[in-house]
This record gives structure tokens, sequence and C-alpha cells, in this order.
């Protein structure tokens, strides 16, 4: 029967979320379980959304037997799986560590960059090591200062401290002396073919005509390179590899290019720039990199930056790979952010629909929870997977329970007039289990209560305003309704709904959402809802995270002109 269905799983979700289940969670539980129900998902969503409801009005205990007769077997006790941990990092040595963060600056820090700068700093701190914090900035017109802060705030609020910091851009020199080793070796070589055909014959293996230059040749040509001669896109050196690779990038790769534009830090000083595998190559050795956790996505360079150490006689890095950090639905790849922004939907890179650290944190998501979240969900793995937000919310929403004050919020609210009222102070937790301390609420007859929570009484209905008393509706209209005192005695089985006094605050919440749906834009990613909350939310602060009773976690965002901005984070 589909309300059985619905029912097992709303309770099931309940019971292991602190007794609030979670519509989506739901929804996701059943089609799994019962595929064909995807063609109706409008109508399920609707029922589901209803059973939730009243599943979320039951106490802990009541879901918990209500469960032990619709479906006993999903009572039963798992086995308490052991918390899982960093593993043992190969060829580790204490006090002999060093790993490095290497951002590329050429946007902002994103979720997958801090993941991955996490894997690296506790690592290093797991064997008493060093870490490098280094700008993989050899490539002017991607970078600019934006990009350096916005990594460098990042890490910072991660948790991550570094012990020394430099830019692959400040060594340009030491990259020449290189390279001049590769020419002079002969295993570097100008080519001057134009890019087209550049391209064609490394796809079919062709070799280069100019492979064949002299020594000589290619020195005198290096060093007029270095002294202006050339004009960009007019000469390469290139590394002699194997033009049969299956290795793509073996087959005689690009290390040294002119790049005629300012960088933000050594302008117009340099025009000969190396590449992305020339430069780490050099700095993972002059650096002492002992050991480099990355994703897979770098996977083939390896080979490359090896050859590169392995022709000048330098020492590598044990290199460590793993899957990349995905989240279902929100990309985490400039080429996909950069057109949502171009086109108005996106206005700025620390949106709280998108990846990046300063929209995450926006969410209200904490340092803390991240940290936490890599450690026990991810880890070094190979496994190719996208996370389910969820995931992340389930140990952000654990670690903000305790230390979240509550507060009453209503959205789209309506005004309830209670006649016989009695006029109090009341006094409220705001934690129903931690001390966290409490708030005096001024209480008449005037109350404001959310509208989708009128919209399903009827008069005669008797409802209780939580943790205040009872009230009995009397009429209900589109504008306002009338109601009276029912005494404060709890009463068995009475709706319980939150309220605010008409000594409020004016605040609006904005709802993100995944960006992406089956590779569609979507077009309801940041939805709003405008209400009021208790008066205690005025001595809020920017950036403090709250619970709104029975809606969930929210972010202060900004408070302007009398009235509080808050991002949704999650229930």
């Amino acid at each position: 029967m589909m309300k059985d269905l619905i029912l097992k799983h709303a309770l099931k979700n309940a019971i292991e979320h602190g007794g609030k289940a979670i519509v989506g969670a739901v929804i996701s539980k059943v089609i799994a379980e019962k595929p064909e129900l995807k063609t109706r998902i409008k109508e399920l969503s609707k029922e589901i959304s209803e059973i939730v409801k009243e599943v979320n009005e039951l106490s802990v205990e009541e879901q918990k037997k209500k469960l032990e007769k619709v479906a006993p077997e999903l009572l039963e006790k798992k086995k308490i799986e052991e918390k899982k941990g960093l593993k043992p990092l190969p060829n580790a040595e204490k006090g002999k560590v060093v790993t490095r963060l290497p951002p590329e600056p050429s946007g902002f820090m994103h979720i997958g960059h801090g993941m991955s700068g996490l894997l690296n700093y506790l690592y290093a701190k797991m064997y008493d090591g060093k870490v490098w914090l280094r700008f993989e900035d050899t490539n002017p017109r991607k970078v600019r200062k934006e990009y350096y802060d916005s990594f460098r705030r990042g890490y910072r609020w991660l948790g991550i401290e570094w012990d020394y910091e430099k830019r692959n851009s400040d060594d340009i020199e030491i990259y020449y002396k290189y390279a001049s080793k590769l020419v002079l070796s002969g295993a570097m070589y100008a080519c001057e073919c134009k890019k087209d055909k550049i391209r064609k014959n490394r796809s079919v293996g062709i070799e280069c005509e100019h492979r064949s230059n002299s020594i000589e040749e290619n020195f005198e040509k290096w060093e007029k390179m270095l002294a202006g001669f050339y004009k960009e896109g007019e000469i390469i050196f290139r590394l002699k590899g194997d033009m049969n690779s299956k290795n793509y990038v073996m087959r005689d790769p690009t290390l040294f290019r002119i790049v005629d534009f300012p960088h933000p830090f050594t302008r117009e000083k340099y025009k000969v720039w190396p590449t992305y595998d020339f430069s780490v190559a050099i700095e993972d050795s002059i650096c002492g990199i002992t050991h480099v956790l990355r994703s897979s996505e770098f996977a083939q360079r390896g080979e490359l930056q090896n050859r590169i150490r392995e022709l000048l006689n330098l020492k590598g890095p044990l290199i460590i790979e793993y899957s990349r950090f995905n989240f279902k639905g929100s990309p985490v790849s400039k080429r996909k952010i950069r057109p949502l922004i171009e086109s108005g939907i996106i206005k700025t890179w620390d949106d709280p629909r998108l990846t990046t650290i300063d929209g995450i944190r926006r969410r209200g998501i904490i340092p803390e929870a991240i940290r936490e979240f890599t450690i026990t969900q991810t880890g070094i793995t190979q496994s190719e997977r996208a996370y389910e937000w969820e995931l992340l919310f389930a140990v952000n929403r654990k670690m903000l329970d305790p230390i979240t004050k509550r507060y009453f919020v209503v959205l789209d609210p309506i005004k309830v007039l209670v006649k016989n009222a009695p006029s109090m102070v009341v006094k409220l937790k705001y934690h129903p289990e931690k001390e966290l301390g409490f708030r005096e609420i001024k209480v008449n007859g005037i109350f404001y209560l959310q509208r989708d929570d009128v919209r399903l009484f009827k008069e005669n209905d008797i409802i209780r305003l939580k943790d205040l008393f009872n009230i009995k509706i009397e009429k209900i209209s589109e504008k306002e309704v009338i109601a009276s005192f029912y005494g404060k005695e709890m009463i068995e089985k009475v709706p319980k709904v939150q309220w605010v006094t008409d000594e409020n605050v004016k605040l609006v919440v904005y709802y993100p959402d995944v960006l992406f749906i089956n590779d569609e834009v979507n077009k309801r990613s940041l939805e709003m809802k405008r209400g009021i909350g208790e008066i205690a939310c005025s001595s809020l602060k920017e950036g403090d995270i709250i619970q709104a009773e029975r809606i969930g976690f929210m972010r202060l965002d900004k408070k302007e002109n009398d009235e509080l901005s808050f991002i949704f984070s999650h229930r």
C-alpha cells in the first residue's frame, strides 16, 4: 500500500534525524524502492509532504512505536562501524613528511580544493611534517590577485596552517636555468609550427619537422626567445617525448611558451613562461615535497613530471591519487560556472548555490563539518562518485545541533487574535537540552502563525502555541484568524505550532538548491520567502547560525533597512 511505503520511510528518516523527517530524503528512498513511481513525482511529492508533516508532529518515542508496527525490520540495530580515519601514508617517516597546497589562482577556491588541502595538511600533521602553500601561477592570463586571497582566506577558514609560502612566478630565473640544461642535453627543442599543425601531428603521432634541429640551433633560439626576439605564438619549446605514447601528454609536450600579458606580481618583467608540468616538476623537487596527494584528473601528468625530473637528475615525491571531490548538481569546474555568471543566473562567486568556499561558508556549513566529512566519508579512494549534499548536511547538523540557539520564525505570516489570552512574560530556553541561556518574550493576545499551518486548521480545532498555551480556532479568513484562550495544560494529540508576537523583526530567507538537474539548469535553484522572527533575532550578528524552529538551520547573511536576510542551510 502506497501510504505504508511512504510512512515507513518517513518514520525511519525522522528517527535518524532527531524526530524531523526530510521530504527530499523520503522521496529518494521511496523511488529507490519503487522506481516506477518516477512518472508520478508531482503527485508523490504532495502525498509525501503531507505524511512527513504528520510524522514530524510526533515525538521520537511515538515515531519508534509506530515504525515498530509498520516496519519492525527497519528498527533492527545495525552494527556500529568503526569510525573511519586517515589510513597510514606509504613511505612516511615522523618529522620528514612534506606536503603542499598547490592552488592555481585562476578562480575562487572551491570545496574540492578545500577537501584536498585538508588531506595534505592532516597527513603532514599526522607525521609531524611541514606544509607548503605554493601558488601555481605561471599563466599570467589566468591569474588575479583576488584569487590568491581567496585561497589564503579559504585555507585559514578550514583551519589549515602552512609553514612556508611562495609563488612559482618568483622562480622564473630558476626555471630558465633548468630549461637551458634540457636544451643543451638535446631533450628540448624549438618548434615554430602553427597550433593547428601541432595538434594534428600529436593526434596521429607524427614527429615535428623541427625535432631534428641541432642542439646549437635550439640553444640560439632559446636565447633569442628570452631576449624578446620572437612574438607570442611564433615559437615554443617542446620536450622530446614519445609521439606514439598512449599517454597523449607525453607526445612532445610544450614546456615553454611566450605569454605577452602582464602578471599581477612580476608585471611585464617576463614574457617566456613555463607550462604547469615543468614548474610543478621543478618546485616539488626544490621544495623537498615527499608526498603529493592529488585528484586523479592529474594522473596522466605524473609521467611527464617524473620524466622532467629524471632528465634533470632531480628527486621526486611519492604521488598518491584519489577520485575528484564532486557533489551532485553542483559544478566545481570554472568552465561550467562562468557561463552562469555571464548569463546573470549567478551574480557573484560567493553565491550560496556554488561550491566555492565563500559560497559554502555563506550557506552555514562550518569548517569542522567539512573536515569531519573529508576524513570519514571520503579519504583516499579511487572510486569515482558524486557525493550527496545530504551527507555533508548530516555531519554539519550533528555538529551544529548542540551549539546552536533556537528561535521562533514564521514565514508567510497570518495574524491571529486570541481572545482572553493572558498578558505575561514567558521565559524560553534557547536550547531544549543545552545551557545556552534564555530569552524573554512579552505575550498578549496578538500572534502570527505560518499560513501553511493555518491552512490545515478548521473552526473549533484546538492547537497549542509551542511552549505557551492552547487556543481554540473560532474563525478563519484570508486576512486573520480569531481564536480563544483554551488553557495552559498540555492536551494529547494536539498539533503544536511556532508563533511570533506583534513585537517582531522582519526577515527574508533564501533557499539555495542545486544548480543543475540532469545537466539542465535548475531555474528554481534560489527561492525566497518573507516572514518575521521573534524580537530576540534583532540581536543576532551577521554570520550567526541559528535553528529556526520547525524550519531548519539558517545563517544571517545581512542586516540592513531593519530587515534580516538569512540563507537557509538545511533541516
